[in-house]
């Protein structure tokens, strides 16, 4: 297993562009499937999450043309539906996250699919419930394998409904939209998610021929149509890996300019990063991160404590919530971070105290951060990647310590961040993949 060796107390400087979306990109890649037609899809990030997708998908009988690193064209003509009870299906499924998001359109277009026990970080419990409750709702009847941890899903026909979710959540209503824009009358999802990947992919089904309103709010209506057609999409930066290189300059006092950042789809993220002291000047697409000894975390008007949380868009999206918790080490005043929603999220701070950083944990979903404001540096450790977001956390707060850290198990980092090494390089980082 891999590791990276990472010698901090270097500033960066130069350029860096943010890959296109993670999480966005799951979901896209699932709807090529609604379609027998070909779709071509632009700004693919090259990262395992969502190349063992591209190959499930490629296993099941999608026709895939690679045409550059980011660029693909899918044509799903010719689907195996015997794979999905297949134990290869169930293994490479199950080790996945973004696999819960084939149930949907395989439901609109063949009235079955196959649901492992979610994959990916280990953050914390992620249930299905929302998908299940809303699947139930458009007519979709199902079985529990309670041995395999497997949902079987299947319906004669797909029914328009009424669906209020008990929760926002994001993966939920990308799988309700993708299975309701091929049932039959009208569905409406009440408190649905409405980050800018549910945006992204209500306006590529719309120009496939789907008929959804309601696009960016919490109310989506969606008018069932007989057919979708091929269509062409070009993914979002990711808004994540933009709000890492915002923590990324401020932890290394380094001048960075974040090329075609997206920013009209960042929402309140350089708003958060600002409340932690960090200045930035954003110039069209790009945002520039200037150098700073010091950066001062705000307080409320009344002079009280400042704390961020996470939130449900257009709130601050829990990814970030890792890079702000280090970020805010170095700087000077304190801070109550808020983790609502996964329970083990923040476990990954003991490594940040080993390091040097003045923090309380509170209870799983509550730290305190009192700021080091520089007079004591972060020092290099050996410590272990446990998720995606805090492995890039432990990352930037390795390349700010003084000396040399060890991060294990960064195959968890590869999940989400496409050659992040090679890129961190260019600026001058001192960082080496071991194995």
């Amino acid at each position: 297993m891999a590791s990276f060796k990472v010698t901090g107390g270097s500033r960066l400087n130069g350029q860096i562009t943010p890959q296109g979306a993670k999480n966005e990109a799951l979901q896209i890649i699932s709807a090529v499937l609604l379609t027998n037609e070909k779709v071509e899809i632009k700004n693919i990030p090259d990262i395992s999450d969502v190349n063992l997708q591209i190959n499930l998908l490629r296993e099941m009988g999608v026709q895939i043309t690679k045409v550059n690193a980011h660029d693909y064209i899918f044509e799903a003509n010719e689907i195996d539906l015997d794979y999905f009870s297949s134990d290869t299906y169930r293994e490479k499924s199950g080790s996945l996250r973004g696999s819960v998001m084939l149930a949907g359109p395989m439901l609109g277009r063949f009235g079955k699919a196959f649901i492992p026990k979610p994959g990916g970080d280990k953050i914390g419990r992620r249930r299905l419930d929302t998908h299940i409750w809303g699947f139930k709702s458009l007519g979709v009847n199902f079985d529990f394998d309670s041995d395999e941890l497997f949902f079987r899903l299947h319906t004669d026909s797909l029914k328009g409904a009424s669906i209020i979710l008990d929760e926002p959540s994001v993966t939920g209503t990308a799988n309700l939209i993708m299975a309701a824009v091929l049932a039959e009358g009208q569905t409406t999802i009440y408190n649905a998610a409405c980050e800018p990947y549910i945006q992204q992919l209500c306006k590529m089904l719309n120009n496939m021929g789907a008929n959804i309103s309601g696009i960016s709010s919490n109310l989506l209506i969606i008018e069932g149509v007989s057919k979708l057609n091929g269509t062409k999409h070009t993914i979002l930066p990711d808004m994540i890996e933009v709000g890492s290189f915002i923590g990324l300059a401020a932890m290394t006092q380094s001048d960075l300019t974040i090329k075609n950042a997206g920013v009209a789809h960042l929402g309140v993220i350089p708003e958060r990063f600002r409340q932690l002291g960090i200045k930035m000047n954003i110039s069209g697409d790009d945002i520039h991160i200037p150098a700073q000894e010091v950066y001062e975390i705000d307080t409320f008007l009344d002079n009280s404590m400042m704390t961020i949380s996470d939130h449900p868009w257009p709130g601050l999206t829990p990814d970030l919530i890792s890079i702000i918790l280090v970020t805010a080490t170095q700087a000077k005043g304190s801070i109550l971070i808020h983790q609502k929603m996964f329970e083990s999220r923040l476990f990954f701070v003991d490594k940040i105290i080993e390091m040097g950083a003045r923090i309380v944990l509170c209870d799983p979903h509550r730290v305190v951060v009192v700021g080091l404001e520089r007079k004591f540096p972060l020092r290099g450790i050996t410590m272990t990647s446990p998720d995606i977001r805090a492995g890039v956390a432990l990352l930037i707060a390795a390349l700010s310590a003084r000396g040399e850290s060890l991060i294990q198990n960064i195959d968890q980092i590869d999940r989400g961040y496409e050659r992040i090494e090679e890129r961190l390089k260019l600026l001058g980082a001192q960082i080496e993949r071991i194995q």
